[in-house]
């Protein structure tokens, strides 16, 4: 057995800057606990976790296939606790430095696998049920929004990582890759201030604070001050992001016996704030064209080839799925110069 950890420790090491409400109210509290139960245990590895967790899913689509509404709760619960132990591999992981390239996969392709196999499980339990051909509609519709939410998310992240090493590349030698205000701690000015400055990243690094967020903040403010708000409270911005998705159409819908319109709802919202990260990459995507101008980098191709001849070569990220695209800290890419 290793040494126990405090709950402090844990909390402190484990815990993100910003994350998902649902996460923060209701899993946290719990997985921090259970981490510091199991943590002293030296073959509990973040990737058995994962794998708990998509055992746990296939005991979720048992439940719900069986269609009663007494089987719905016992697939709620489950679910539940199979995403407690989802989030409790990361937490392992980061507490004793033992995660690892593949866990991350194991645990991207699994999060996946369990969202197709629990829809099917219970769109077609109630389909069985009800004889209601829509509920096999709702189980595309659910597939479709996760796949395109995280499809969304890993191209967004990308171009983000794109536009701060062409950033990096355009500031001259010796410039450290920058970091977007998104992801720093701070408060975000409100209006048409501009976020300068430096901050640490994941790393301990300092790094500058690049603003290319202004033209969003300017349209909506009062968005931003509840962003601000959340943020005290390590709640992120991002309200209805994947997983509260998957867990309104998991656990909601079936306590609540009303699947179809908590599906509908649920869709609609992730729609609804999928589009607005959309246009706020757009936004910045214009920032981000200003600024290149101004040191003299007037296309795309320019800005590719100045990366190129700087040395700043493209980086594969990686981080996690849920976080890709939202209002977060991501960890930073490094990159190579000669």
């Amino acid at each position: 057995m290793a040494r126990r950890f405090t709950l402090d420790e844990i909390r402190t090491r484990t815990y993100k800057d910003r994350d998902a409400w649902w996460t923060v109210w209701l899993v946290d509290p719990l997985a921090s606990r259970l981490v510091w139960l199991v943590a002293p245990v030296r073959w509990i590895t973040p990737n058995l976790l994962t794998m708990g967790a998509f055992l746990l899913g296939l005991v979720t689509a048992f439940c719900f296939a069986q269609g009663d509404y007494k089987w719905l709760v016992a697939g709620a619960i489950a679910f539940h606790f199979s995403f407690v132990l989802d989030c409790m591999d990361g937490k392992i992981a980061r507490l004793k430095g033992t995660g690892s390239l593949f866990g991350s996969w194991l645990d991207y392709v699994f999060d996946r696998l369990r969202v197709v196999t629990c829809a099917v499980a219970l769109m077609y339990g109630q389909y069985v049920q009800t004889g209601n051909v829509h509920f096999l509609w709702m189980a595309g519709l659910v597939i479709f929004l996760d796949g395109f939410r995280y499809l969304n998310a890993l191209q967004m992240g990308k171009v983000k990582s794109d536009m701060r090493r062409r950033l990096e590349a355009a500031q001259g030698e010796g410039a450290a890759r920058p970091m977007f205000v998104e992801e720093t701690d701070a408060e975000h000015p409100v209006g048409t201030a501009v976020a300068t400055g430096s901050a640490t990243d994941g790393t301990g690094a300092e790094r500058p604070v690049v603003d290319v967020y202004g033209d969003f903040r300017t349209k909506f403010s009062t968005f931003v001050r509840i962003r601000n708000m959340l943020v005290r409270q390590r709640i992120r911005a991002h309200l209805f992001s994947g997983i509260e998705f998957q867990m309104f159409v998991f656990i909601v819908g079936p306590l609540t016996a009303q699947i179809i319109p908590v599906t509908l709802a649920s869709g609609a919202l992730l729609t609804a704030f999928e589009l607005l990260l959309i246009y706020k990459l757009w936004t910045a995507t214009r920032s981000y064209t200003r600024q290149m101008a101004k040191m003299g980098v007037t296309s795309e191709a320019q800005a590719e080839a100045v990366a190129a001849a700087a040395g700043v070569e493209p980086v594969e990220q990686v981080v996690e799925a849920d976080q890709l695209g939202t209002d977060t800290v991501v960890a930073p890419t490094a990159s190579a110069r000669p």
